[in-house]
Order: C-alpha cells, then structure tokens, then sequence
C-alpha cells in the first residue's frame, strides 16, 4: 500500500510539473505484437518513452507517426519507444497496427494492470524514465507539438 501511494504522489507530482526525487518506475512484462514478452527492468542503461494508448483515442492516432519518428531518431542513441495499448480487446488496435506500422514494440495491457500502476486516466499518457528505470517525466493528452516536448525531456537525459 506504501508504495502504491509513493507511485501515485510521484506521477502526480511530475505530472504537475513539481522537482520530486525520481523513484523507480514499476517494472513490468507484457506480451509484444511480435509476440514476445517484454520487461521494463531489463532496460536499464536506455532512455525510455512509455506511451500508453487506445485505438478509439483520436489523439493517440495522431501522435503514432511522430513517436515513431522520434523512435527511429534516437534509437541508436540508447533511447527505446514503447506503445502499451490498454484497450481489454486488443483486436481494434491490431487492425489499426495492420494498416499504420511503427517500428517500436507495440505491447498489450489487456487487464490494465500497468496503466494503474502508472496511473494512466488520460489517453494519451506518456512517461519517460531515465537510464536508471526512474520517472522523470508524465504528459497527459496529446496535441500536435507536444513530441518536442518529449524530444526536449530526451535531449536533457541524453546530457546526465
């Protein structure tokens, strides 16, 4: 229960804009379109963008094109793009995958588990974490633009 709080008094904190201390982001494992399953924890040493996001989300639509360029920029840079799709019915997102392919790993939250755990309430939501796993940034929503936003968060940690 203590760490449920400190999650979520971080994810509001950083979402507000607040100097917090970063705390570890909690780790996960989740099932890729590929089919392969994917942990958090065995990332550590890369940037990584954690958008989470639904097919029914005008908004998340939109920005798929711009976080999979910005996945293509700086991958070779130590910097990961994960999509966590957390929709329980995942067949909508894989037809709109079929059609608008991204090269980041596509990831599915079926019971919604992680999204609480990260307390996603808005579509989109995207976290970025450090090379140490630690939270250091949360956008809510999406608007044309605001992948400078995510580009200028990935600069100042490429510099740490």
């Amino acid at each position: 229960m203590k760490q449920r709080i400190q999650q979520l008094a971080l994810v509001l904190a950083c979402s507000l804009g607040l100097a917090v201390q970063a705390q570890t982001a909690p780790d996960f494992t989740l099932k890729a379109l590929d089919g392969n399953n994917l942990r958090l924890a065995e990332q550590r040493g890369d940037i990584m963008l954690i958008n989470f996001w639904a097919s029914w989300c005008g908004p998340c639509i939109q920005e798929m094109p711009a976080l999979d360029k910005l996945a293509q920029k700086y991958q070779m840079m130590g910097v990961q793009v994960w999509g966590v799709n957390v929709e329980n019915d995942s067949s909508a997102a894989k037809a709109y995958l079929s059609k608008v392919q991204v090269a980041f790993p596509i990831l599915f939250d079926v019971d919604n588990s992680v999204s609480k755990d990260y307390s996603v309430e808005a579509m989109p939501t995207t976290v970025i974490l450090d090379k140490d796993g630690k939270v250091r940034t949360v956008h809510r929503g999406y608007k044309p633009g605001y992948e400078k936003k995510y580009e200028d968060d990935i600069k100042t940690l490429l510099r740490e």
